[in-house]
């Protein structure tokens, strides 16, 4: 530990020194400075399992399910974690000792302190330990909250952080599910209470985020391990990015829409943020202030980055390195702002860069925490604030020195001292600056002197961020009098700001449909121009359907009829989502509200709007396909039948005029081919209307588009076709015969049919690829099986001892001279860039590769030469067995009634109906054919390689 600040780089005056490392402390996952100014570490040691209990079961993603909930602390099973409090040694000048604030704990991943004592958590506990004499030796805990998930060490919550207004807030991961009084999440930020003892989601969606900040706006920031970006701007009651792949939708079915990161420019490094905070300290050089400093998990640093506005949001830009380990066993698991001003780094310190097998032998005898300092440091001088008077902390709260700024807030709340109401209450009103208003406004809340009366006074300030804040600290009891609710909605007709009107929209969300509608209403009468905006379209949309179920009397006129109507953004964003949502109800007078707003609408508006009824049949409840009369009269009169939206809705409620009108476009070569392609999704439902083989093979014997026909081909394998493709087999394009394979080998009869062309010479066998025929050991058919070991041997996965040979040769090749990235380029084109993207190009079905341990040649060898081996559990496919027999194989991509989509290597997608589905596995191997790198030439190998291990895109 203590030779390893020499060997970072930092920037020019800037400096790392270690503060405390092994055996003091191990494995840190959260530290943070108390109000003493003294160092605590959270030493994650009983990571990754929790002690006394026992998996019952893991699923693709390590997600596990055990035997129990154990009991909270001190009763349930005792762990290795603890945490420890570090100061300096009076005993031995210069050094560094620790002592346990706590032991015992059993996977416990964050620490705050506040009210007499400290949060942590602790899944699937939040608890509380008093210490109100300050001797460090705390009560037993108090549980706040329970129903925290323990699915997987590596994601659960996280990341205790005071907000502003008073709420302890909290992220949680990826791959655990909470339930915490009936609202169950996965991905998100929370927050909780300390007085009133709420507890609320905030914003759904983020990642594995290990992070959160506010800036001097009280804007929320996350961070996130999506490659490609560094942060997330959390918005109350927003919807935002999701692992859909491990965790399927929003809980809201109806959100159509989420909030995706905060764009980034620049991105450096590896794909993990962690620990990001705004930096408002005074130790470094002003150009710092106001930059998100984050750790970089895979990248062993710390970078900063300049967060830019982007309407009512941002975006970033990479700006620079704070810290560069140059070791790769340096891992940042937290950084935090010092009372001295300086960043302070939490390094896991590992040779592993990624959360292990539950069964790995772990190595926990390493952590360090390293101090960044710039020129030299000045030791603080803190107060004493336990001590410090109600008017000592008033002063503190407009510190440049964010520490002692946030720390006298939040123990002025603690105090509730009346005698600093109408101090702070002045600074509001009368201060021009627009930010020490701020701060006086969140003081005077968390302190008890806020309520509605002020708020209502307040909404006339002349600064949006504190109307913008006034609006939400009157929405947050989720109810307001009279008089408020009237303000409200003068505000939302006459305010411009956009940062106003945002918040209006949440806290809409919020309220009663009573005071709600009159505030959305108002908002979606104006012009503003706020349709541009990144965030207010969709915050209104959210805002209208939490209501517009219960509102469906009010809404069809007002969207329809007066200023509402010439919106552009209740044509282009609410009228949409609104009639999706109503068709997805699958109720009559839902039906008709839906048919009052197509009669109503310009002809030229009809076309999204029909788009999005074809997207609420798909969510329509089983047994409620039929529509309400008026509107499938409408439907069937008045409207273009031809439109492939309005048949794929009359299709899916069961009307055999359009099916048939379907299939006739289907098979006409001269409707565009979108319109036929989107028709062909559901031709597994125009057969069940018509009740006979739909009859398109003949689109195989003639020109047609390759999509079309590789449509067709892949229907196949929903129906018992009873003719051949085999006879046009070698007309067929590359990508066209693949499919074929694909789907004959998809069905026992049909994959004996095709293995006996190959026995009659009529079918090459080296068309064949191996992840195909694995295919054929799915029918479980002796003869089957035969006939593959006739043709191409046995068909397993290659031996370790094999693997290894392969490498080293590789290697050998890789050696002999330097590649050519261009040329490297085109390779990838043609072998990597259907499943793989890099720089941007490419597909979605394996990983994107721009963001991997690209550095590592010996991970790319071996994630190529073995690729089941090395698979991401969320690229793990799945076998769906069918009740006729089929074979389904690929990436479940998605998976809402009525339908499931498979998404193959080569990047085909074959919807399947749930209720043909007899059984589905997990495949034990990965889409990635295991021999790719064997039809290379060395000097093709060195030339991949040299675009795989690119740092940047070459230029063309």
């Amino acid at each position: 530990p203590a030779e390893a600040p020499a060997k970072m780089k930092l920037p020019e005056g800037f400096s790392a020194k270690l503060v405390a490392g092994e055996p003091l402390i191990r494995q840190p996952v959260a530290i943070d400075f108390d109000d003493r100014g003294r160092l605590w570490v959270m030493q994650y040691l009983q990571y990754p399992n929790p002690e006394g209990l026992q998996r019952v079961k893991v699923d693709r993603f390590s997600r596990t399910k055990y035997d129990k909930v154990p009991e909270p602390p001190p009763k349930g099973p005792k762990g290795e974690d603890r945490l420890t409090i570090i100061e300096l040694d009076a005993e031995h000048p210069g050094a560094m000792k620790g002592k346990d604030f706590l032991s015992g704990l059993n996977l416990a991943s964050a620490f705050q302190f506040g009210h007499g004592g400290v949060y942590v958590l602790n899944p699937p506990y939040l608890l509380f330990y008093a210490d109100r004499d300050r001797d460090d030796a705390p009560d037993d805990p108090e549980v706040l909250l329970t129903g925290f998930g323990m699915d997987d060490a590596h994601s659960i919550a996280n990341s205790l952080t005071w907000g502003p207004d008073g709420w302890l807030y909290g992220c949680q991961g990826s791959t655990v599910t909470a339930n915490i009084r009936g609202i169950e999440f996965q991905q998100g930020v929370w927050r909780y209470h300390p007085r009133s003892r709420e507890f609320e989601l905030f914003c759904e969606g983020g990642g594995n985020s290990w992070g959160l900040d506010f800036d001097d706006d009280g804007n929320l920031l996350y961070s996130t391990n999506h490659g490609g970006f560094v942060m997330l701007h959390g918005v109350q009651g927003a919807y935002l990015w999701k692992q859909f792949g491990k965790h399927g939708e929003l809980h809201n079915p109806h959100a159509y829409g989420y909030f995706d990161h905060v764009p980034h420019q620049n991105f450096f490094g590896g794909h993990v943020t962690v620990g990001g905070i705004v930096y408002r300290g005074e130790a470094y050089p002003e150009k710092f202030r106001g930059k998100y400093i984050a750790g970089d998990l895979l990248g062993h640093g710390v970078y900063w980055h300049e967060i830019q506005p982007r309407g009512t949001t941002f975006q970033t830009i990479h700006g620079g390195e704070l810290l560069v380990a140059n070791d790769t066993w340096f891992a940042t698991s937290d950084v935090c702002l010092g009372p001295d001003g300086c960043v302070y780094v939490a390094d896991w310190h590992d040779k592993r860069t990624a959360h292990p097998d539950p069964d790995a032998d772990w190595d926990r005898r390493n952590g360090r925490v390293y101090r960044i300092e710039y020129g030299e440091r000045k030791e603080p001088v803190l107060p004493d604030l336990a001590k410090a008077s109600s008017d000592e902390l008033m002063k503190l709260l407009f510190s440049k020195n964010h520490w002692l700024a946030t720390r006298a807030r939040r123990i002025l709340g603690e105090k509730r001292d009346a005698n600093v109401y109408l101090p702070l209450e002045k600074i509001v009103t009368e201060s021009k600056d627009e930010h020490e208003a701020l701060k006086a406004l969140w003081a005077l809340d968390v302190s008890g002197g806020f309520d509605e009366k002020l708020g209502c006074e307040l909404l006339d300030h002349k600064s949006p961020l504190i109307r913008r804040w006034v609006v939400r600290l009157l929405g947050d009891p989720k109810k307001v009098t009279l008089e408020t609710s009237i303000r409200l909605r003068t505000l939302a007709a006459e305010d411009d700001s956009p940062l106003v009107r945002s918040q209006l929209a949440c806290t809409a969300k919020r309220l009663p449909m009573i005071d709600a509608l009159p505030i959305i209403k108002n908002l979606l009468a104006r012009e503003t121009g706020n349709e541009k905006d990144p965030y207010i379209p969709l915050l209104l949309w959210w805002a209208v359907e939490q209501h517009c179920v219960a509102a469906e009397l009010d809404l069809p006129d007002f969207l329809t009829e007066g200023p509402a109507a010439k919106n552009p953004m209740v044509k282009e964003t609410i009228l949409p989502r609104l009639v999706r949502r109503y068709v997805a109800e699958g109720k009559n007078h839902l039906d008709e509200a839906v048919e009052v707003i197509l009669t109503r609408v310009p002809k030229e508006s009809l076309p999204p709007l029909l788009a999005a009824m074809d997207l609420g049949m798909q969510q329509r409840p089983a047994g409620k396909e039929e529509l309400s009369p008026a509107l499938a009269q409408l439907l069937l009169k008045q409207l273009d039948k031809n439109n492939p939206a309005v048949l794929r809705t009359l299709v899916r409620t069961g009307d055999s005029m359009a099916a048939s009108r379907a299939l006739a476009i289907i098979r006409d070569s001269k409707a565009p081919e979108a319109d036929r392609l989107a028709l062909l999704e559901l031709l597994w439902v125009i057969r069940r209307q018509i009740d006979e083989w739909p009859g398109i093979e003949e689109i195989l014997d003639r020109s047609e588009p390759e999509r079309i026909r590789i449509a067709v081909i892949a229907n196949f394998a929903h129906f018992n076709a009873r003719y051949a493709v085999l006879a046009s087999y070698p007309k067929f394009t590359e990508r066209e015969k693949a499919a074929t394979r694909t789907t004959l080998l998809s069905r026992p009869e049909w994959t004996r049919a095709i293995l006996e062309e190959v026995s009659a010479g009529k079918l090459p066998a080296k068309d064949f690829t191996i992840e195909e025929l694995r295919m054929v050991a799915l029918h479980h058919d002796p003869a089957l099986d035969e006939l593959v070991r006739k043709h191409w041997g046995k068909i397993a996965p290659p031996t370790k001892e094999e693997v290894l040979a392969d490498v080293r040769r590789l290697n050998n090749d890789l050696r002999a001279f330097p590649g050519n990235v261009k040329s490297g380029k085109v390779l990838f084109t043609k072998h990597c860039a259907t499943c793989h993207k890099l720089f941007s190009e490419g597909g979605a079905v394996g990983p994107d590769l721009t963001f991997a341990n690209r550095t590592d040649r010996d991970f790319l060898l071996i994630s190529t030469v073995d690729p089941s081996a090395v698979v991401r559990k969320e690229f793990q496919s799945h076998v769906a067995l069918l009740k006729n027999g089929a074979v389904v194989m690929g990436l479940i991509v998605e998976n809402k009634p009525p339908k499931m989509v498979f998404l193959d290597a080569k990047g085909q997608k074959t919807e399947v109906a749930l209720g043909d589905i007899d059984e589905i596995q997990e495949s034990a191997t990965s889409l990635m054919p295991d021999n790719i790198l064997k039809q290379l030439k060395p000097d093709e190998l060195r030339d991949l390689f040299a675009y795989l291990q690119a740092a940047k895109k070459p230029e063309e």
